[in-house]
């Protein structure tokens, strides 16, 4: 019997990219041989390097550059039809309602990008100066056009492009990667599951309004266009999966079907990190494990080791994690070590076996302005260490919502003052590993969680 195939849809991640969305990824594949996997990776530029060694069930990859301009080498079909159902698609994304888009995606087809004919066509030209007018009347018509130009391209791009041949499509994300999903699933009538970790449009919005480059009705139209793909992607997925219910909810209320929507947290190898001996180090130990990044908020965790030193002379810190992604925020952040007189007891360790360091911290820390359901939480509990973080994502749940573990992101302050009170408490500390030892054995077994992704797969390819 032939295997069953799936084509995961990765944007901005596997395997070009570590952390937890890739290792997740790495790990649910590896931990199902019997399953083949194509890889369709959508990537901001041609010049990345394999961050994994793809598993031998890993039987084809496809990389799309959405930098490049794309050439056509096929038409489109009903050309004047299809323009008006285009520009009758874009009422609805104004509206705020879901189109259908069967007919539009089946006539544009694979190795068509639709540049040429939006520019150059009297209807697509019309549509560019009529929203020019309504929606950008201050500002010159370049500040649109090239606005309209970058976003547009991306979407002709992930249209024109060809996935792999599956049996199942799964995107990994909102945004380019379900738009990818959406066109396999009409194009081939195949199914379409769909696995958030966060939500990709809130991410992507979050990101438009601290940006400085943009201006006028930019960052808006910026906006529109990923919660329009996020839209499309519910509104067609056959199945989607959250990590836990608040997000559900925000897939509900932006067009996801109620039978279709499912909560799966993310788990761990419980025995492997169940499995470190701790041990006792001199001094005082406190962790980060992450990639030194903006995201992860590397100098309040600086920020807050100055002020933990000035109250716990002993302690010492280890950020335990990649440095190479972001060399001028690695840069800055080796400064401000510097500059707080740090160097001697604050240390970059780079890429590590994490549980070496499980071994001895004595707690660990997550500083993120963004997270859904951090993975270095469970192994932390199972492998026996306390956590103190800030509330992001669904991290107030997973610390039950105690105080003495949570602080409001950039707090510096008050995460110094739980990782000192944990310091203040070894013995109520035990009663807390205990706990989260059981927790995680209980709920976040990633066999588990893996099997009900198996069992998914298995009911998409039965209905």
């Amino acid at each position: 019997m032939k295997p069953l195939r799936v084509c995961f849809i990765l944007e901005g991640s596997y395997p070009y990219i570590t952390g937890g969305v890739s290792s997740w990824v790495h790990d649910l594949i590896r931990d199902m041989p019997e399953i083949e996997f194509a890889l369709f990776s959508i990537s901001p530029d041609d010049k990345q390097t394999l961050k994994y060694e793809l598993p031998d069930n890993v039987v084809e990859h496809r990389d799309i550059v959405l930098s490049k301009i794309q050439k056509t080498t096929r038409k489109m079909k009903h050309p004047l039809k299809t323009l008006k159902l285009i520009k009758e698609m874009h009422k609805s994304f104004m509206s705020k309602s879901i189109p259908e888009v069967d007919t539009i995606f089946t006539n544009m087809q694979e190795k068509y990008y639709a540049y040429e004919t939006a520019v150059h066509s009297s209807i697509g030209w019309e549509m560019i100066n009529r929203y020019n007018r309504k929606n950008n009347p201050i500002y010159a018509f370049s500040d649109y056009f090239w606005a309209w130009r970058s976003s547009h391209n991306m979407i002709f791009s992930i249209l024109g492009a060809t996935p792999p041949e599956a049996d199942i499509y799964h995107s990994v994300s909102t945004g380019y990667a379900g738009l990818a999903a959406v066109a396999a699933k009409i194009r081939y009538n195949k199914p379409f599951l769909l696995t958030e970790h966060g939500l990709y449009h809130k991410e992507r919005e979050m990101e438009l309004r601290k940006a400085t480059f943009l201006r006028g009705y930019q960052r808006d139209m910026w906006i529109k266009v990923y919660n329009t793909l996020s839209r499309l992607s519910y509104h067609y997925s056959d199945i989607s999966t959250s990590l836990f219910e608040y997000n559900r909810r925000i897939q509900l209320s932006l067009g996801e079907k109620s039978e279709a929507a499912v909560v799966i947290p993310n788990g761990i190898d419980v025995e492997r990190f169940s499995s470190v001996k701790r041990r006792k180090k001199e001094g005082f130990h406190v962790g980060l494990v992450g990639r030194v990044v903006p995201i992860k908020d590397i100098k309040t965790f600086i920020t807050m080791s100055k002020i933990i030193h000035d109250h716990i002379p002993e302690a010492r810190f280890h950020c335990i994690g990649p440095t190479d992604e972001d060399p001028a925020y690695y840069e800055d952040c080796v400064r401000m070590v510097e500059s707080f007189n740090l160097t001697d007891i604050f240390k970059f360790t780079g890429r590590q076996n994490v549980l070496e360091y499980y071994a001895f911290l004595d707690v660990l820390l997550l500083t993120s302005v963004r997270e859904a359901q951090p993975l270095v939480i469970l192994e932390a509990y199972a492998a026996g260490v306390p956590v103190v973080s800030t509330k992001v994502g669904n991290v107030p749940e997973m610390l039950e919502y105690d105080e003495r573990f949570l602080a409001s992101s950039k707090d510096a302050e008050r995460l110094a003052r739980n990782v000192q009170y944990i310091h203040a408490h070894p013995d109520e500390m035990q009663d807390e590993v205990r706990k989260n030892k059981e927790k995680v054995q209980l709920r976040y077994n990633k066999n588990d969680l893996y099997d009900t992704y198996r069992k998914l797969y298995r009911k998409l390819v039965t209905n």
